[in-house]
């Protein structure tokens, strides 16, 4: 057996898991074992594609993406992280459904749900109701279940909501750990999640709520740096606080880019708009008020341009640790796609490897929650593929 999945497996049978059956919507909803067992299981599944081994558990069903936002990466992960399990995929468009003649969230989860599996949602661009359209669906499928409509009651995966993106913060952690050789070797590391510069406007929140959700876990020093006005929300700032303080790390907030990364062992540059300039999008989106929402863009732009120095450069970059740079991709990169952004291109095409290595995670972090959810004893049924040894490809 592979010498990793087989540390990980051993380590896997020290844990207390209960996930099975459990949707994966916030990482702050699940306990550390968890956590650990989602990034375990991740690894595993990893190596295990890497050595030609299959992961195919399903014999039939589908999994059903819904993405009310735009997506390359997320998109592409779920699909392939549901299609190595055995899964067919049938998206929700909901402009070709039901729903724009008025079908409500419950009726929809229940007919798309008869032969799913997993259900993945994607819902970022609306402050304060992404999560909760998540577990709209999420309640909708355990009426279903409940009065046995439903033969198997599909679990709900966040691929992005207005508070939270667990897949990202995972694949980020697993990036992390990897990195540094063990979450243990993270306690006392400096992480900085700081907003960075860009020529557009209205990037969700979650990315650098769910960084600082998750972690201010392991004992790091977490800082959260951006200029004044781009605030996140107070309850995941209460959530990091709270973690690190059990954790035996510190959680800060700052202004001050220069002093943000100076000696910081993990650094990632991401624009997001404001909680307030969220909060005016989502009222005028709802209303249709395209003219305010023009107006709004050309507002917060002029914002933005009044901190085009938030940039990642190679003199920033000095400051640190020789830290790991982290980004969840796209980047918006100094001289290749626009003429000011998030960081220099300089920067950006040095460390282009990490940042994909970083992105390689997210298929199997998907897999991972998915496999937790549905297999009472996850351990023995990856023993039991393992035992089998299937190539996945016949070479």
């Amino acid at each position: 057996m592979n010498e990793k999945i087989k540390k990980n497996l051993e380590r896997l049978k020290e844990l207390n898991i209960d996930m099975f059956g459990k949707d994966f919507l916030l990482t702050w909803d699940k306990t550390d074992d968890e956590i650990e067992a989602t990034v375990l299981f991740t690894e595993i599944l990893n190596e295990m594609h890497k050595n030609n081994i299959s992961t195919k558990v399903f014999d039939s069903g589908i999994a059903v993406p819904i993405f009310r936002d735009n997506s390359t990466r997320t998109r592409f992960s779920f699909t392939s992280a549901c299609n190595a399990l055995g899964l067919g995929m049938q998206d929700l468009d909901e402009k070709k459904s039901q729903i724009a003649h008025g079908e409500t969230v419950r009726e929809t989860a229940n007919m798309i749900s008869f032969l799913a599996d997993v259900i993945g949602i994607r819902d970022d661009l609306y402050i304060e109701e992404g999560l909760k359209y998540q577990k709209e669906v999420a309640s909708a499928l355990d009426f279903g279940y409940g009065e046995e409509l439903l033969h198997q009651r599909p679990t709900v995966i966040s691929l992005q909501s207005d508070v939270d993106h667990p897949t990202q913060s995972i694949s980020d952690l697993s990036k992390i750990k990897d990195y540094f050789g063990g979450l243990e070797n993270l306690k006392g590391k400096k992480l900085v999640m700081s907003w960075g510069y860009s020529p557009s406007y209205g990037k969700p929140l979650s990315v650098a709520q769910g960084m600082i959700g998750l972690l201010s876990r392991y004992g790091m020093d977490v800082v959260l740096a951006h200029p004044k006005g781009y605030n996140v929300m107070d309850s995941v700032l209460e959530v990091a606080k709270e973690n690190s303080k059990k954790s035996g790390g510190t959680f800060t907030v700052t202004h001050d880019m220069k002093e943000a990364f100076k000696d910081a062992d993990v650094v990632c540059p991401k624009s997001w708009a404001s909680y307030s300039v969220m909060e005016q999008r989502r009222d005028l989106l709802h209303a249709q008020d395209f003219d305010g929402l023009d107006a709004l863009e050309k507002a917060c732009l002029l914002e933005n341009k009044e901190h085009v120095s938030w940039e990642y450069t190679k003199e920033i970059e000095n400051l640190t640790n020789n830290a790991l740079y982290m980004h969840p991709l796209p980047a918006d990169v100094t001289g290749l796609n626009c003429e000011h952004g998030e960081v220099s291109r300089e920067v950006f095409d040095a460390n282009l490897k990490e940042t994909y290595h970083q992105a390689s995670f997210k298929p199997f972090a998907i897999m991972s929650m998915i496999w937790l959810s549905k297999f009472k004893n996850p351990i023995a049924k990856v023993e039991e593929l393992l035992e089998k040894n299937t190539p996945r490809l016949n070479k």
